[in-house]
């Protein structure tokens, strides 16, 4: 066991990092395996979100999970299952907001005296230094 703290400190985090990634992929392959054994839309959904899931958590690179979500959808389509787009839910309509206003209560906003800021000048710019001619040698 290591003895200084930030070795200990690390290997704590190592054993739950590790539990987590654990579950993790866990959760991926019992999604795998019901969208293998029933495939649908829902299956292949569930399955596709913990791929993502993975991904975002940086368990799984993105080229890995877009290889499996392929094989997966390739899958589907031998399977014949009709893949249905996301159904987005109707936009709320924002509510009416009341119209009553409370104007005697509050009092007027007092007005900002306008700050005065020192106007800067523009700096000159300064033509590049020109180099000096080259010394003639004979040879």
């Amino acid at each position: 066991m290591p003895i200084i703290k930030s070795a200990i400190k690390r290997v704590k985090q190592a054993t739950q990092r590790r539990e987590r990634n654990i579950g993790l992929k866990k959760n991926i392959k019992s999604a795998v395996k019901d969208f293998l054994a029933k495939p649908s839309a829902e299956t292949l959904a569930k399955a596709q979100s913990e791929i993502d899931t993975a991904v975002k958590k940086k368990l799984l690179k993105k080229t890995t999970a877009a290889r499996r979500k392929a094989s997966l959808a390739k899958v589907a389509k031998d399977a014949g299952v009709k893949l249905t787009a996301a159904k987005k839910a109707p936009a709320k309509k924002p509510a009416a907001k009341k119209t009553e206003v409370k104007s005697a209560d509050k009092k007027p906003a007092a007005k900002k005296t306008p700050t005065k800021t020192a106007a800067k000048k523009p700096a000159a710019k300064k033509a590049p230094a020109k180099k000096p001619a080259a010394k003639k040698t004979d040879k």
